[in-house]
């Protein structure tokens, strides 16, 4: 089968993955699951294990597929495997775990002490095929369209995932606001109106995308290019604060926004990352505020959001390419010029 490879770590992304002719995986054990895929969404986090950033936090053997992201058709199962069958549709929850150490026990998948991860540590879905394991694998509801869904199995996950965090800490008359309406935050602002009765206020660059987050639900936008974001939360808030800020981004300039825009006991949810936290402690005691990271989600959680999906409250927006664009995907997405989530249809 044809499967774009990652050979060795570089951060020029025009010519980063090479297109192989590698073995289609095989069952070997009585819980693996092959997936015929149909849609692997690129992610900005294909890019950062490109440049080796992800080498220090998973054991990765070069060269590797890529592609953690997917969704298609089952075509072989093992022995044990009962949840799903040949020619059912699945999307693929990113990671293989093992189902019997104390963090899969309590439920999270993330954790786990065993974990596998298909695109970062294993061989993943940009490709004709894909091994994984029946712990992954989540059935498709009729009409649920496997390549438009893909991206759903991080970016989706993700961002629902940080999101019914911050609902927990929201009631109706707080404020939220979403920092960047991209790929994942489109998706994170939607999972925010249908979850919660909260009043939403989104931040990004570009007008474009906060005409897109006015059309999602958001009730305010802020550019920060022609408003000053500090103000206009203390404006919109009538001074309280956010009690919950959805951080899409993760820079330097977005994390550092916390002190002043966050309300006394509240959270900053760092989605996005690539940037740092550089706060004086005495800022964080003085808003008794709290930095949360957010690591994908768990396997309920992207059942819940193939929920709101088939419900219709979640509409992905993406673009499709084809295997031997994968390149060309890559350097888009670095110059910022992919909107939505770009879906690899091998």
């Amino acid at each position: 089968m044809q499967a774009a490879r990652l050979h060795e770590y570089t951060e020029e992304m025009d010519d980063a993955l090479a297109i192989d002719d590698v073995d289609a995986p095989q069952v070997s054990r009585a819980d693996h699951v092959v997936v015929d895929i149909e849609g692997a969404g690129w992610c900005q986090t294909d890019n950062h294990v490109i440049e080796g950033m992800w080498e220090q936090y998973m054991p990765q053997n070069l060269p590797m597929i890529l592609g953690h992201e997917n969704a298609g058709t089952v075509v072989e199962v093992g022995d044990g495997v009962s949840v799903v069958a040949e020619g059912d549709q699945v999307i693929c929850h990113p990671v293989m775990t093992c189902g019997t150490c104390r963090p899969c026990r309590l439920g999270e998948d993330m954790y786990c002490e065993n974990v596998a991860f298909p695109g970062l540590s294993t061989d993943g879905g940009f490709a004709e095929s894909l091994l994984t394991n029946e712990r992954a694998v989540i059935p498709l509801p009729d009409g649920i369209d496997t390549t438009d869904i893909a991206p759903h199995a991080d970016a989706g996950i993700t961002a629902y995932h940080a999101v019914k965090k911050a609902v927990d800490e929201l009631n109706p008359g707080d404020h939220a606001v979403v920092v960047g309406i991209g790929g994942l935050g489109h998706i994170g602002l939607q999972c925010l109106d249908a979850m919660s009765a909260t009043t939403i206020t989104a931040v990004d660059l570009k007008d474009g995308a906060l005409d897109l987050a006015t059309d999602l639900g958001a009730h305010h936008t802020v550019n920060p290019d022609s408003a000053d974001v500090a103000s206009e939360i203390e404006s919109i808030t009538d001074g309280v604060g956010a009690q919950q800020v959805l951080d899409f981004v993760g820079s330097d300039a977005t994390t550092a926004l916390a002190p002043d825009v966050v309300a006394a006991g509240g959270d900053h949810h760092v989605v996005g990352y690539g940037g740092h936290v550089h706060e004086p402690a005495q800022a964080l005691v003085n808003g008794e505020f709290s930095y949360r990271g957010t690591l994908v989600g768990q396997y309920t959680e992207l059942q819940e959001l193939v929920a709101l999906v088939e419900r219709g409250d979640v509409d992905l927006r993406t673009s499709r390419y084809g295997l031997d664009e994968i390149n060309d995907v890559a350097a888009k997405l670095e110059h910022g010029e992919i909107e939505g989530r770009a879906v690899i249809t091998p």
